[in-house]
């Protein structure tokens, strides 16, 4: 079973990944809309982890 930690990390690498991949975001300077939901995936995953441990 994944922990919080690996699901922290899995948001983490798959937006990481996305902003090397993404043709749109490598044109813009703004983040396309992918980008902000993988982004909003990875703090949500971020909140819940540090809001249980502390």
């Amino acid at each position: 079973m994944p922990t919080e930690g690996d699901a922290l990390q899995q948001a983490r690498t798959d937006y990481e990944q996305h902003l090397r991949t993404c043709r749109q975001c490598h044109a813009d300077t703004v983040p396309c809309p992918v980008a902000k939901h993988l982004l909003r995936v990875y703090n949500n995953a971020r909140r819940n982890g540090t809001g249980r441990q502390g």
